[in-house]
């Protein structure tokens, strides 16, 4: 039986957790008679992408992130223009698509999942000439993903006590949105373009978002008094902000927004400067990614 080349792309910063024992955990829980187990670790911004590329253009068939969404990200965009499949341990803050996916968040669980090898084909997007799985967005959460990139506390807790303390000064600003033609004007706080439904830890904004209808969902979280903040976190924990009077959910395949001057954005968390306008596509399933195999 041919052994199937597997190569994981470790990132030992995401998530604030150490990684130095994943490898051995990963030996200790791989299926060696379907894989050839290799291992690399990053050392700088953009380094799991060069790893990725370099990876796709030799002989591996599965090239796994062992990461958050911002290492999916960088790998995710080799695999897919390379035809090569991905693979998830997920080891970020938030681990937005993993969790979406239904990926374990245990190491042992995650691993299984590769050894199942049931490969699923997802939707991808871009946001002008960056690509994304999980969410991409402007506003609030990516004015917090710029300063949260500084911050030596990494994790949910850190990004937590920062966003409360920025959120008392931040001003929603006016957006100019069209979707698949139609044109919408609004006043927001955040504008989130979803592929899956939730930022990370399980904080819903597009409960029935999908990965694989080929659509995105716009996801406009209104202006609101800060006394709402509870209710609105509640409403993203239960997955029910479809229902919510701050959020609107715009879905379609074709997106443009327009701003009133250059801006932060975050594509999968990570932070990134754009113009002033927007252009965002989704690419049907696009990816080739192991999944436990359920509903997507």
């Amino acid at each position: 039986m041919t052994k199937t080349n597997i190569l994981f792309i470790i990132n030992p910063i995401s998530g604030g957790k150490n990684k130095l024992k994943i490898p051995g955990i990963i030996e200790a829980n791989l299926d060696h008679g379907q894989f050839n187990a290799n291992y690399s670790f990053t050392e700088y911004v953009g380094h799991a992408a060069e790893i990725a590329e370099e990876a796709a253009n030799h002989n591996f068939d599965v090239i796994v992130a062992v990461g958050g969404d911002g290492t999916i990200n960088e790998i995710g965009t080799k695999v897919m223009n390379s035809n090569k499949v991905l693979g998830i341990i997920p080891f970020g803050s938030g681990n937005g698509l993993a969790r979406f996916l239904k990926i374990p968040m245990d190491t042992a669980g995650a691993i299984q999942v590769i050894n199942n090898y049931k490969v699923t084909k997802i939707d991808t997007a871009t946001f002008n000439d960056k690509h994304f799985f999980n969410m991409a967005g402007m506003g609030f959460d990516a004015h917090i993903s710029s300063i949260f990139a500084g911050n030596k506390k990494r994790g949910l807790s850190g990004y937590v006590k920062l966003g409360l303390k920025e959120m008392v000064n931040y001003k929603a600003q006016t957006y100019d949105i069209t979707v698949d033609g139609v044109k919408y004007t609004r006043k927001a706080f955040v504008v989130s373009v979803a592929n899956s439904s939730q930022y990370g830890n399980n904080a819903h904004v597009s409960p029935k978002a999908s990965v694989t209808d080929g659509l995105l969902d716009v996801c406009v979280i209104k202006k609101f008094p800060l006394y709402k903040i509870p209710l609105l976190v509640m409403e993203m924990m239960l997955a029910k902000t479809d229902h919510s009077n701050m959020v609107e959910i715009i879905k379609g395949k074709n997106i443009s927004i327009s701003r009133v001057a250059d801006d932060a954005i975050h594509i999968d968390g990570e932070p990134f400067f754009m113009g002033a306008d927007i252009e965002i596509t989704v690419a049907p399933l696009s990816l080739q990614i192991i999944t436990p195999g359920y509903e997507c």
